[in-house]
């Protein structure tokens, strides 16, 4: 198949998802065109099937905003039409998914019936799309998709609630590739961190508001109370300050490592001892996946679709939102336990093997061959 992928090139796990399946799928020997406002963050090799059409940016006085639908829109119909895809696979409903009907629109027009798949991701359908501002042209878009997919059960069923969606939408959940997380031997890396063989936590997210980020510092600083521990906090965003301001009014600063965004996050991952996942809301947790696939347990709230992910007891534990209390308490409970800590390893790389990219891909393939099938006789 000749498919083409439209995402937010960013650190964030749409985008992130959208790259490793186009990654994914040109390994299988289709042939992937991404196309997007800049080259995604984790497309840094070469492959042979990997295309990147870069969104041309408008520089005209006339406009205070950049009319960023508009050239998106315009690229993907020269995109289709020049390198005769099959078929659009678009990630996070806005703007993405009302682009796509413009530009099947345009196509149609011309002879061509293009069939878009969107898949939602979260926000996009939690926080944003139910804005009054947006939720019309949202629902309208994600009625008009051919086919339509959601990461979680739980952003099903969100979806489901919020809108009026005429279509079923089929839940195909993200994926860990563990040709690249497992966990290695880093044990050099470690020294460096944790000289003293102090316990090493992480934190991973874009440092929003809703990550509640620094319900991390406040976790962190109970586990250190009981014992020497180091904190790794990976990303960056507008929370990091406060994050700093909060450690530095305790006095932790010195264990904490502000790391910024990193590309290669398993060889942190690789190191670390707990993961720690407070958020105020998640629709999947792709973070925390990538933690279990280097048998990392976590620590995290119970929202949306993080209890898809991490199995209260089992590969972690799962507190309500803002109970810094019960977090660190049972943070402290598996760092204080070898055995526990270790049987918590085991069992969190089992549960990530159930989303093994081997596994959900073909999940990916046969969907987009249904949506095909379903729209091969469609009259242009």
């Amino acid at each position: 198949m000749r498919i083409g992928i439209v995402c937010y090139p960013t650190f964030g796990g749409s985008g992130v998802v959208a790259t490793e399946l186009g990654l994914g799928l040109a390994k299988k020997g289709h042939q992937v065109h991404f196309i997007t406002y800049k080259r995604p963050a984790r497309l840094s090799v070469f492959h042979e099937n990997i295309y990147f059409h870069e969104v041309s940016q408008v520089n005209y006085p006339l406009f205070e905003y950049e009319p960023y639908d508009t050239s998106l829109t315009s690229k993907l119909v020269d995109v289709v039409k020049y390198e005769n895809l099959d078929l659009l696979h678009v990630h996070y409903a806005i703007p993405h998914a009302t682009v796509a009907y413009m530009a099947k629109k345009i196509l149609l027009q011309q002879g061509k019936y293009l069939p878009v798949v969107t898949t939602l991701h979260g926000t996009d359908i939690t926080l944003v799309g139910i804005d009054h501002s947006f939720a019309p042209v949202v629902e309208f878009s994600i009625n008009k998709s051919d086919g339509i997919t959601a990461v979680s059960q739980f952003l099903k069923d969100k979806t489901e609630e919020y809108f009026n969606i005429e279509k079923d939408i089929k839940v195909i959940h993200n994926f860990i590739d563990f040709t690249r997380f497992k966990k290695v031997d880093k044990n050099h890396f470690r020294k460096a961190i944790a000289p003293n063989d102090e316990k090493i936590l992480m934190h991973i997210s874009n440092f929003r508001k809703v990550k509640r980020v620094q319900d991390v510092i406040r976790v962190f600083k109970k586990v250190q109370d009981k014992m020497p521990a180091k904190l790794l906090m990976i990303g960056d965003g507008p929370e990091r300050q406060n994050c700093e301001e909060l450690c530095r009014s305790m006095g932790i600063c010195g264990d904490i490592r502000f790391l910024g965004k990193q590309d290669a996050i398993e060889e942190l991952l690789a190191v670390t001892d707990l993961f720690l996942l407070p958020s105020g809301n998640e629709s999947f947790g792709l973070v925390a996946l990538e933690a279990m696939a280097c048998e990392v347990p976590v620590i995290s709230s119970n929202v949306g679709g993080i209890p898809e992910v991490n199995i209260e007891g089992v590969t972690g534990f799962l507190s309500d939102i803002g109970d810094v209390e019960a977090m660190s308490a049972n943070a402290i409970r598996i760092l204080e336990n070898p055995d526990m800590l270790a049987k918590f390893r085991a069992n969190a790389l089992a549960q990530a093997k159930n989303f093994d990219i081997e596994i959900i891909l073909p999940q990916y393939e046969d969907y987009y061959l249904s949506i095909l099938e379903h729209t091969r006789h469609q009259v242009v």
